[in-house]
């Protein structure tokens, strides 16, 4: 519920205010995609299992539900990185070159990444890697288990793990250090803090804004990719079913913080929410009166 209600929220605002989106927004909106499609797609299915005790459905449905956890996951970490790298690109630019960033550029991005999570989600269909269900019994994901004596699904693991996590998840670290040194020395050479600009203070708070939500993703699936990992080398039953469920439904729940956070840190968001909730019929006690068009600092409400 927290999902679809505040990814669809950052989708509304987006369409509301599509003639001012700056292209790397774009990033975010893909981002609230993926979040939504993986909720909807899989979510009910997995709940009704719980209540079920057991799966619902043949092997057919398991398929489903595995490749749909597939395709949004490499998704969400793709765009990610793409957003790390753009922060990076943007930071560490000049205006001129910053504004080379174009819509159609990262409409493009989107697509490569689209494509890339679709290839890789594909893969375990025509026999490179497996889907099979989670050792808890009541959803499905790649069949971690049987790549332990499978030199075919091994190579798929490693090959998965290093391009659509450890790749990603080193250069979004790289890009957020890189970005960190860069302001840090800005700071440095101002020695009052009144005169920092109006556009350094943005530009920080958007890099922390952009820190968190990667933050929050990668905690989030770090503990399942451990016990996935484990599971490769070890038996299934060497682990109790809670310490397989809880690592799964951890990560699943990565889908609901980004609202939040554009909530936190973005004025125009949280001014868009609330008229949203006047146009709802709910009750909105207040509302900012500065035009966002004739302010393009308010304008920039993501990363």
């Amino acid at each position: 519920i927290l999902t679809i209600l505040g990814n669809s929220a950052v989708l509304a605002t987006a369409v509301k205010r599509s003639s001012l989106l700056k292209s790397p927004e774009l990033l975010t909106v893909n981002l609230a995609v993926a979040d939504i499609g993986m909720a909807i797609s899989m979510y009910p299915l997995a709940i009704a299992s719980a209540w079920n005790h057991a799966w619902l459905g043949g092997d057919a449905s398991c398929v489903y539900y595995a490749l749909m956890g597939f395709l949004f996951g490499v998704c969400s970490m793709m765009t990610l990185c793409a957003m790390a790298v753009i922060r990076f690109l943007v930071t560490n630019s000049s205006k001129s070159n910053s504004n080379r960033i174009t819509n159609n550029t990262v409409r493009i991005l989107i697509t490569f990444i689209w494509l890339y999570s679709l290839l890789w989600a594909i893969l375990p269909l025509v026999g490179w890697g497996y889907y099979g269900p989670e050792p808890f019994g009541i959803s499905c994901t790649i069949a971690w288990s049987k790549f332990h004596n499978s030199p075919n699904g091994f190579s798929f693991i490693l090959s998965m793990f290093l391009l659509c996590t450890v790749v990603p998840a080193l250069t979004i670290v790289a890009c957020y250090l890189g970005i960190a040194w860069k302001v840090h020395k800005a700071y440095q050479e101002i020695q009052n803090i009144d005169r920092i600009p109006n556009a350094a203070k943005l530009e920080k708070k958007l890099t922390l804004m952009a820190v968190l939500i990667s933050v929050g993703f990668l905690s989030s699936w770090t503990p399942y990719a451990a016990a996935s990992f484990w599971s490769i080398f070890n038996s299934s039953d060497s682990l109790q079913p809670i310490v397989t469920l809880l690592p799964c439904l951890f990560a699943k729940s990565s889908t609901a913080y980004n609202p939040f956070i554009y909530y936190i840190f973005s004025k125009t968001f949280r001014r868009e929410i609330q008229q949203l909730q006047c146009c709802c019929g709910w009750r909105a006690h207040f509302f900012s009166t500065d035009n966002s068009a004739e302010n393009p600092v308010s304008m920039m409400w993501s990363g």
